[in-house]
C-alpha cells in the first residue's frame, strides 16, 4: 500500500506552484492597496494638515522617483539575496512605513514616509519575475502573471468604498494604521511559507521534473551570488528583447499611470461629471482592465500551445493590447460621456493585457541575472509615473483641455506596439557574456593558465 501510494506520488505531480502564486497574488494586492491608500485619505489628510493641492501634487510623486530609483538596487538585492529574504523583507518595511503614514504630523513628515514606502516597494515585481520563471513552465507563466496581476486592478476597483468606509468610520490615520498592519503580518507569513523550488518540501519530484521540462528556471538558495556591475546593465539594455520590452512597457504603463492620476480629473473637468457620478463611472474601465489582464494571460498561454512558438504566444496579445491601448484618443471626438467610458474601458482593458511584459521579460532574463532585469524593466516601466503626470499636467495646464494630453497617451501605446513589433525580435532566453567578477575571482588561477577571462555565460 505504501509502495503504492509512492509511486502514485511520483507519477502525479504536486501542485506547490499554485500555493505560491496564492502568496504572491495576496502580495501585489497589499502592494496596490498601500499605494492606493493615500488617494483615499487625501480629502481628509489634506483638511487636518492644511496642505495645499500644489504641494499634495509633489507627496503624491514621491512615490514614483524613489520607486523608480530603487528598481536597479532592488533587482541586486534579489540576486545577491534570494526571493525569499528580499520578499518577505521588502513587505514588511513597505508595510511599516504605510502604518507610518498614520502617525504623520507634517508635510515633511508625510513626504518623507512617501520616499520611504517606493523605495521598500521596489523588489516586488522583480521578484514575481523571477518566482514565475522558476516555479512556473513557459506555457503556464502568462496565465500565472495575470492572476497575481489583476489585483492591482480589481482591488483598485472593488476594494475603494471598504476603504472610504474605514475612513468616515474611523479616519484617515486608522487607514494607514490597518493597512500596515494587515501587510506586515503578511510579510511574516511570506517568509514563514516561501520557499524556491529546490528548497520547498510541498513539491515533488515529479513536478520539478515538470516544470524543469517547461523551461523554469532552477533557483536555489545555495546559488552563486553575483556582484554588480554597471557594465552588466549596460549590456542587458543593449539586447534587443530587453530594450524593446523595456519601451514598450514604459509607453503601456503610461496609460496605467494616467488612470490612477488624471481620470477622476478628467471626468469631472473636461466631460462635466460630478464627483459621485465620476466614481462610479471610474469603477467600469478598472473592471475591463482586470478582465484584460485574465485574458491576455488565457489567450497567451493558449497561443503558445497550439503555436509552440514564444513570438506569437507572447507578443501577439501584447501588440494587440497596445493598439487597443491607442484608441484612447477617440474619447476626444465623441460627446456621450457613455461613449467616453466605453472608449476608456476598452484602451485600459488594452493596458491589461500589455501586462503580459512581465510574462516576456522572465521568459528572455539571463538565468542568474533574473533579479537585475526584473529591476532594468521595472525602471523602465515606471518612469512612466514621473513623466506621464507631469506631461499631461503640463499640456492641460498650456491648453485647458486634456485633446493633446489623451492624444499624448495614444501615440505613446503605438509606439510601444512599434518596439515590441520590431525590436524585441525572438522571445528567447538571452544567451550573453556576463562579467561574473565573483567567479572570476575564485578562478584566478584557472584563468591565468590559459589567459581566459572569466564570464558568466547565460
Amino acid at each position: 500500500m505504501r509502495a503504492s501510494a509512492h509511486s502514485d506520488g511520483l507519477l502525479r505531480p504536486t501542485r506547490a506552484r499554485i500555493g505560491v502564486l496564492a502568496l504572491i497574488s495576496v502580495a501585489t494586492l497589499l502592494n496596490y492597496m498601500d499605494r492606493a491608500v493615500m488617494g483615499v485619505a487625501a480629502p481628509s489628510l489634506t483638511a487636518e494638515l492644511h496642505i495645499s493641492p500644489e504641494m499634495m501634487g509633489f507627496i503624491f510623486s514621491a512615490f514614483s522617483w524613489t520607486y523608480a530609483a530603487s528598481q536597479i538596487p532592488g533587482g541586486l538585492l534579489l540576486d545577491r539575496l534570494g526571493t525569499r529574504i528580499t520578499y518577505a523583507g521588502s513587505l514588511i518595511l513597505w508595510s511599516f512605513f504605510t502604518l507610518l503614514h498614520g502617525i504623520a504630523g507634517n508635510v515633511a513628515m508625510l513626504f518623507g514616509f512617501r520616499l520611504a514606502l517606493g523605495m521598500a516597494e521596489a523588489p516586488c515585481y522583480p521578484c514575481n519575475s523571477r518566482i514565475l520563471s522558476s516555479w512556473f513552465p513557459q506555457d503556464e507563466r502568462a496565465r500565472a502573471n495575470s492572476v497575481y496581476a489583476v489585483g492591482q486592478y480589481a482591488g483598485l476597483a472593488f476594494f475603494s468604498p471598504v476603504l472610504f468606509w474605514v475612513v468616515g468610520s474611523f479616519g484617515w490615520r486608522a487607514l494607514f494604521l490597518i493597512a500596515g498592519a494587515l501587510g506586515m503580518a503578511f510579510g511574516l507569513l511570506m517568509y514563514a511559507r516561501y520557499r524556491d523550488p529546490a528548497d520547498s518540501r510541498r513539491v515533488n519530484a515529479a513536478e520539478l521534473a515538470y516544470i524543469k521540462a517547461g523551461g523554469g528556471v532552477a533557483i536555489a538558495g545555495k546559488d552563486e551570488k553575483i556582484p554588480f556591475s554597471w557594465a552588466n546593465v549596460r549590456k542587458l539594455m543593449g539586447k534587443r528583447q530587453i530594450l524593446g520590452a523595456s519601451i514598450g512597457q514604459f509607453c503601456g504603463n503610461s496609460t496605467l499611470v494616467f488612470f490612477l492620476t488624471w481620470f477622476p480629473t478628467y471626468l469631472a473637468t473636461e466631460r462635466g461629471m460630478d464627483w459621485l457620478k465620476s466614481g462610479t463611472f471610474a469603477v467600469l474601465p478598472y473592471i475591463a482592465a482586470s478582465a484584460g489582464v485574465l485574458l491576455g494571460g488565457q489567450v497567451s498561454d493558449m497561443l503558445i500551445r497550439r503555436t509552440g512558438s514564444a513570438n506569437i504566444g507572447r507578443k501577439l496579445p501584447i501588440v494587440a493590447g497596445l493598439l487597443l491601448a491607442s484608441t484612447i484618443v477617440a474619447a476626444n471626438f465623441v460627446q456621450s460621456n457613455t461613449l467616453v467610458i466605453a472608449i476608456m474601458s476598452i484602451a485600459f482593458f488594452g493596458q491589461g493585457m500589455v501586462n503580459l511584459g512581465w510574462t516576456l521579460i522572465s521568459d528572455v532574463a539571463p538565468r542568474q541575472y533574473i533579479g537585475l532585469t526584473g529591476g532594468v524593466f521595472n525602471l523602465c516601466a515606471n518612469l512612466a509615473g514621473i513623466v506621464t503626470p507631469i506631461v499631461v499636467g503640463l499640456i492641460v495646464g498650456q491648453t485647458g483641455s486634456f485633446y493633446f494630453a489623451l492624444a499624448f497617451i495614444g501615440i505613446l501605446a503605438l509606439v510601444g506596439a512599434a518596439a515590441y513589433i520590431f525590436i524585441v525580435g525572438d522571445v528567447r532566453r538571452v544567451r550573453t557574456g556576463l562579467t561574473n567578477i565573483g567567479a572570476g575571482r575564485s578562478r584566478k588561477n584557472r584563468g591565468k593558465a590559459s589567459g581566459r577571462i572569466n564570464l558568466c555565460t547565460n
